[in-house]
């Protein structure tokens, strides 16, 4: 099992990456993140792990692009909870909900790999869909199904002369009841 990167933060504020030996920037901190490396930012004069004020740069820099994803009143409420009996609570409830929408987007990865248009996902979730139903769909060679599963030939007006004729049935039958409360 390897041991995390080892990123080194000096007095000037540079962080150094002891792995490729040259210097880095938050953007390139923010690659590490999204490559999923596991890295450790090390003051370099104390020693203290500072990893987590480091992610919190990312986020701050982040944030300050067009590409926003806190607004300003979720900023707030979480700067008041720090004064909460429930920050911890807070805590927890704030990673698994997004353990879970990331969870959730892993598995729908396959879907969304269709392609870049809106409804990809939903031609390969249809797709999905009818590969079961494929083999009773009549093919040329085969005879139509016939009996209890046999496609209604009938054309559109003999299906509904049926039930037109119990709707005037039915209006004739409460004619007399209407002309009674009269």
């Amino acid at each position: 099992m390897s041991t995390a990167r080892v990123i080194r933060k000096y007095p000037n504020r540079r962080l150094y990456d002891t792995e490729d030996s040259r210097y880095i920037t938050l953007s390139d901190v923010r690659n590490l993140v999204l490559g999923q490396v596991e890295f450790a930012v090390i003051d370099k004069k104390s020693g203290e792990d500072i990893t987590r004020a480091t992610l919190l740069q990312v986020i701050s820099e982040q944030e300050q692009q067009d590409d926003a994803i806190m607004s300003r009143a979720f900023l707030s409420q979480v700067i008041r909870s720090y004064d909460s009996a429930m920050s911890g609570l807070l805590s927890d409830y704030l990673d698994q909900s997004l353990s879970l929408v990331v969870n959730h987007q892993q598995t729908r990865a396959p879907a969304n790999k269709a392609g870049a248009e809106p409804g990809a996902a939903t031609v390969v979730a249809a797709k999905t869909n009818l590969t079961p139903w494929k083999p009773l769909q009549h093919e040329p060679n085969r005879p139509p199904l016939s009996g209890a599963h046999a496609p209604d030939t009938m054309e559109p007006q003999q299906q509904l002369a049926p039930a037109q004729k119990k709707a005037s049935q039915a209006g004739q039958a409460s004619e007399p009841r209407r002309k009674a409360n009269l």
